[in-house]
């Protein structure tokens, strides 16, 4: 009996010992289980480090993005402009102003700007005096993403320089009307205007081809008692000149000299009357209001 209650505790410690053994085994299983549960941790703030790398790749396209998106205009159409002064060839320049000699060559900048006149002055001695004076001046507008395309920027200025023409200070009886074949869009400004030289007849033809505006002053008097010069001669005569000016344009970018045919959006008619804001002493220049009328020379020659 008491052999047998023996062999039970013994049995009994034999098994309490024999759990004791399987936990301890276990405590390094879960230990490692922990150190790998820590070491994917770890990962996931590797992957999470990976993935702020990948976000800072997004935004460095993301930037790239934005400045391959960066505003453009459309390039204009034509980048340079021909001599002013030898803009006309000899036959017209005969025509128009036919005691001139060398063209006078205004203000001017390479490739944007240029004007030149030529003064004219035909004494018949006692019969009187013929006076004509003429003037050719080019702008050409670049393409800015600020201020928008070469041809929005010529067009703004063609309009312009309408509304000064037809703004004149002393101006009288002044008419506009479109002028076809010459360019995109062609006016002509017409008005009287009396100076103590004698009545002057002055023909304005404003055109714009792409980027480029041509403005055409061309003006004549009869002096000394000579007879004032027929108005619708004299703006044959200019729209001749202007139309010459813008096949000099087109050749000097390359398109052999013709006469650009108008485009769609060409004017058809005038423009509307002036605004109350435009300057009458923008005539159509200031070097052209000082140089319309003949010298002092010519003035006591006649």
């Amino acid at each position: 009996m008491q052999r047998r209650a023996e062999r039970d505790q013994g049995a009994q410690r034999a098994k309490r010992l024999h759990r004791v053994l399987v936990c301890a085994a276990a405590v390094p299983v879960m230990l490692i289980a922990a150190g790998c549960s820590s070491d994917s941790g770890s990962g996931g703030d590797s992957g999470s480090g990976s993935g702020g790398s990948s976000s800072g790749k997004g935004a460095d396209s993301g930037a790239s993005a934005s400045a391959s998106a960066a505003p453009t205009v459309q390039a204009a159409a034509y980048n340079s402009l021909p001599d002013a002064c030898g803009t006309l060839s000899k036959k017209t320049l005969k025509a128009l102003a036919p005691e001139a000699s060398k063209g006078k060559k205004g203000t001017s900048e390479a490739g944007t700007r240029g004007s030149c006149s030529w003064s004219s002055l035909d004494n018949n001695g006692v019969k009187g005096s013929q006076f004509r004076w003429l003037n050719v001046s080019l702008l050409r507008f670049e393409s800015d993403t600020s201020r928008g395309t070469g041809e929005a920027q010529a067009a703004k200025y063609y309009e312009q320089q309408i509304q000064d023409a037809q703004s004149v200070a002393g101006a009288k009886n002044t008419k506009s009307q479109a002028v076809g074949g010459t360019g995109d869009a062609a006016t002509l400004v017409r008005y009287d205007l009396k100076k103590k030289e004698g009545a002057f007849k002055q023909q304005t033809v404003v055109t714009r081809v792409e980027n480029v505006v041509v403005t055409v002053d061309y003006n004549g008097a009869g002096l000394a008692g000579d007879k004032t010069p027929s108005a619708d001669d004299l703006s044959k005569l200019a729209e001749r000149a202007a139309k010459e000016t813008v096949a000099a344009v087109s050749a000097a970018n390359g398109e052999g000299g013709a006469n650009p045919a108008p485009s769609d959006s060409a004017s058809k008619a005038p423009s509307k009357s002036p605004s109350k804001s435009a300057s009458p002493s923008a005539a159509p220049s200031k070097s052209a209001s000082k140089s319309a009328s003949p010298s002092k020379s010519a003035a006591k020659t006649s």
